[in-house]
């Protein structure tokens, strides 16, 4: 066979938010279909917030208001904060890591929407939320690298 060219008909699913997530977080799922930043050994991960996103309620509080003399603004420095945010699964997206992990080792869900590295043995395969595909591997905490999302 020679080159294969992949189609996507669709994208990544939309999911509205509970909580204030980031682009980039690891998010899980929350009741009535919602999503939440993914807790340390979530075993309800559902991918990597694409975007910024927060509750309704906290982005009209946050972002209108009133000039002084009389005319509403709203303030779009924080750029196009929604309560939705599509969330990507199998595929390589940059995250940051709770700790160091290395090339080709399997990674879970650790706290604050981060990844740290799973330990066969200790912990459960349903931990299991992708793999580091950084290539030099990630060396210390709070370093961002890419993982290849998937069981």
């Amino acid at each position: 066979m020679g080159t294969v060219i992949p189609r996507n008909e669709s994208g990544p699913v939309t999911y509205e938010v509970v909580e204030a997530v980031k682009g980039g977080q690891v998010v899980e799922a929350r009741a009535a279909g919602k999503i939440g930043v993914a807790a340390l050994g979530s075993t309800t991960v559902l991918g990597v917030a694409s975007k910024d996103a927060n509750t309704q309620a906290n982005i009209t509080a946050a972002t209108t208001g009133n000039t002084g003399l009389g005319f509403p603004f709203v303030d779009t420095s924080a750029g196009l904060v929604t309560p939705y945010v599509a969330v990507y699964d199998h595929e390589s997206v940059p995250v940051t890591f709770a700790g160091a992990v290395g090339f080709g080792k399997r990674v879970k869900a650790a706290a604050s929407g981060k990844v740290a590295l799973w330990v066969s043995g200790t912990d459960a395969a349903d931990l299991i939320i992708g793999t580091c595909v950084e290539p030099a591997g990630i060396t210390a905490a709070d370093q961002v690298g890419l993982v290849r999302l998937g069981r």
